[in-house]
């Protein structure tokens, strides 16, 4: 059974954020999208955790925590 490679994570909002370092769109490295078309499915698959674990904590850190103070 053939499985298809794995899908770039790109949505073509490309502009790296200085601070983290990622692409704002696809939560890449300037490495991790340099090397996408070479990398192997298993190296892609990497690539797309580390991706995964970025959104999940931008998100965290991107949510509206002021309304838990009682300030």
């Amino acid at each position: 059974m053939q499985t298809s490679p794995p899908v770039s994570p790109c949505i073509g909002v490309c502009h790296i954020d200085p601070r983290s370092g990622c692409c704002e769109g696809c939560q890449r490295t300037l490495d991790e999208i340099a090397g996408w078309s070479q990398a192997s499915d298993a190296d892609k698959h990497l690539i797309l955790r580390r991706v995964a674990e970025r959104r999940a904590c931008a998100d965290w850190f991107d949510a509206d925590l002021r309304s838990d103070c009682d300030r």
